[in-house]
């Protein structure tokens, strides 16, 4: 009981953070217009020159559909851990986290459930309202929103154990700008997030399929819009299974590395 009112005091503290910087959701939402609206306008173009309607399978209108909510997903799941951690790093903040108690991966989790909740409050379900609304009936409502509920579950607990896996290498470099911006460019381009993996050459395609990458943005998408054979047991459960498979073998490496990664903390040249 004590743990879990820590975690419901911490999840607590994040949503009336996120209610205090409402501004920042605005200007979140505004942001993701533009980029939408490029979007558009490229992927128009792609489909305007290709002569045909349907590439890999897919109209414009599913791309669109796809990446939309890929985007809503992709400002849900979103976490800074590795600028966090870097900045703790070089402040020396991070021995006063190491100090709380509880265990610091757990800490990091639970602190960031709060913006969690509001981004999904916020952001997600309104663009997936609007988008259920204005394309009438291209996302099925049915079982599939219980099924992606329990994926995009999956999918926050990978995207989480991705960004731990990355956040201690800065008790190495101290530094993670770099190391950062390639490991977000790598998740948004094998994970679906930025080009639907139907558009990937087929050999990448196959590679891909059994990396981490795909279970948090291409796997729930799939599920959601009943694609890829999700629309029934056989398909959906090794899709879960392989979120799930990933979700383990994260988390052990990612404990691991940080027992050994930690071990190296110096403040202050201490």
């Amino acid at each position: 009981m004590t743990s879990v009112r820590k975690m419901t005091a911490l999840t607590r503290a994040g949503i009336t953070e996120s209610l205090q910087f409402r501004l920042g959701t605005a200007v979140t939402l505004f942001a993701n217009l533009i980029y939408l609206a490029l979007v558009y306008y490229l992927w128009k173009a792609i489909y305007a020159s290709s002569g045909t309607d349907v590439v890999n399978g897919m109209t414009f209108y599913d791309t669109m559909i796809y990446l939309i909510l890929a985007t809503a997903i992709f400002n849900f799941l979103e976490m800074f851990i590795v600028w966090d951690m870097s900045r703790a790093i070089q402040s020396g903040e991070i021995i006063m986290h190491l100090l709380k108690p509880m265990r610091y991966r757990k800490y990091i989790f639970w602190s960031y459930s709060g913006s969690l909740v509001m981004s999904f409050v916020q952001t997600f379900i309104p663009t997936f309202l609007v988008v259920a609304i204005i394309t009438r009936g291209a996302i099925p409502m049915g079982w599939n929103l219980l099924s992606f509920a329990v994926s995009l579950l999956l999918a926050l607990v990978v995207n989480y154990n991705i960004e731990m896996l990355v956040a201690p290498i800065c008790l190495y470099t101290e530094s993670t700008w770099g190391i950062n911006i390639v490991k977000e460019t790598i998740v948004l381009l094998l994970s679906g997030a930025t080009i639907p993996l139907a558009f990937f050459p087929e050999g990448l395609r196959r590679v891909v399929d059994y990396l981490p990458f795909r279970a948090v943005y291409d796997i729930p998408l799939r599920v959601l819009l009943k694609k890829g054979g999700t629309d029934t047991w056989q398909g959906l459960l090794p899709a879960l299974g392989l979120q799930l498979v990933w979700c383990i073998v994260l988390s052990i490496l990612g404990n691991l590395f940080w027992n050994r990664a930690v071990k190296r903390i110096t403040v202050n040249g201490g």
